[in-house]
């Protein structure tokens, strides 16, 4: 069974930077497009950046030249770089393919952007 385990989360002040690492158990994930997503209180869980297996990226609007998906396939780790992060940035990440079917959701981690 496949697990991903995402780390990297804490609280950071509107400006911060934060680097979030997705590490994946199985040797499946190097072929795969991968994505990070977020959900936010109250909200449904967004796909915010995705990166395919050869390196191509992709990214939701809002953190367009703010954020920063990469890859080491050697390592089976997805990561995302957030510089000036804002408060409405805040919510749980996690990572997961691309496009369905999932792998089985982790347990995300917490991105707090406050002053």
């Amino acid at each position: 069974q496949v697990q991903l385990v995402e780390s990297g989360g804490g609280l950071v002040q509107p400006g911060g930077s934060l680097r979030l690492s997705c590490a994946a158990s199985v040797s499946i994930f190097r072929l795969r497009t991968m994505g990070w997503y977020r959900q936010a209180p109250g909200k449904q869980r967004e796909l915010v950046a995705g990166i395919t297996g050869s390196g191509q990226t992709n990214y939701e609007d809002s953190v367009k030249g703010r954020f920063t998906i990469s890859r080491d396939n050697a390592k089976m780790t997805v990561y995302l770089q957030m510089n000036s992060l804002k408060p409405e940035d805040t919510a749980v990440y996690y990572c997961n393919l691309r496009v369905p079917p999932y792998l089985n959701w982790g347990q995300g981690t917490q991105v707090t952007v406050s002053s």
